[in-house]
C-alpha cells in the first residue's frame, strides 16, 4: 500500500460513484416531480457536501494542498479505507437499485412515486445517506491530510444535520400513515442500531 494507491482508491471510488448514478440520473429525469423542496438553502447544501466530498479532497490530490495538515501515511489505515470505499460502493448500488425511477438529487417526489420498502429499505430508511457517510470515512482513511481527508465528514455532516428532517418530513406528507409506520420499524443509517 503506497500513498499513491491510496489516493488512486479515492480516485476510483469517485468514478464508480458515478458510474452507478449514470444510467439512474438518465432514467429518473424522464419521470416528472409532482412535490420539490429544491430552493436556494437546498442548493447550499448540496454545495456544501460537494466542496467537502469532492473539490477539497480533488484539489488536495492534485497539488498536495495544504501540506501542512498532512501526516504520515499509514499503511494499514488506507488499506482499512479501500474496504471502505467498497462498501460505500456497495451500498450506493443497492441504494439506486431500489429507488428506480424514485431517485433524485435534491428533496423531490415523482408523479406516481410509490414508498419503497424493498431491498436494503426493508432494513434502512436513509440507505443513500449511509453509502455518503462511508464515503466520508473512506476518504478521511484514504488521504493522509486533516483537511482534505476530514473536509468529507464536515460537508457531509453539514448536508445531512440540515437535511433528513426536511426529507423525512417531505415522505410523511406525500405517504402519511405508511411512510410513520415504516419509520417506527427502520432506522435511519445503520440497521437495528442507528
Amino acid at each position: 500500500m503506497t500513498p499513491m494507491i491510496a489516493k488512486t482508491a479515492f480516485v476510483l471510488l469517485a468514478v464508480g460513484w458515478y458510474v452507478i448514478r449514470l444510467p439512474h440520473a438518465r432514467r429518473s429525469r424522464r419521470t416528472p416531480v409532482a412535490r420539490s423542496a429544491r430552493g436556494p438553502r437546498e442548493i447550499t447544501l448540496l454545495l456544501i457536501s460537494l466542496t467537502g466530498l469532492g473539490i477539497v479532497p480533488f484539489f488536495y490530490i492534485a497539488t498536495g494542498f495544504p501540506r501542512l495538515a498532512a501526516y504520515p501515511f499509514r499503511p494499514v489505515q488506507a488499506s482499512v479505507g479501500i474496504v471502505v470505499a467498497l462498501a460505500a460502493l456497495a451500498m450506493f448500488h443497492l441504494t439506486h437499485r431500489a429507488l428506480g425511477r424514485s431517485w433524485s438529487v435534491t428533496l423531490e417526489v415523482r408523479e406516481n412515486h410509490k414508498l419503497v420498502t424493498a431491498g436494503i429499505y426493508r432494513y434502512v430508511r436513509h440507505p443513500m445517506y449511509t453509502a455518503f457517510w462511508l464515503w466520508a470515512v473512506a476518504q478521511a482513511l484514504l488521504l493522509p491530510n486533516l483537511v482534505a481527508g476530514l473536509s468529507g465528514l464536515v460537508g457531509f455532516g453539514t448536508l445531512y444535520l440540515f437535511r433528513v428532517a426536511e426529507e423525512e418530513r417531505l415522505m410523511v406528507e406525500a405517504f402519511g400513515e405508511p411512510y410513520r409506520t415504516y419509520m417506527a420499524r427502520t432506522s435511519r443509517l445503520i440497521p437495528w442500531i442507528l
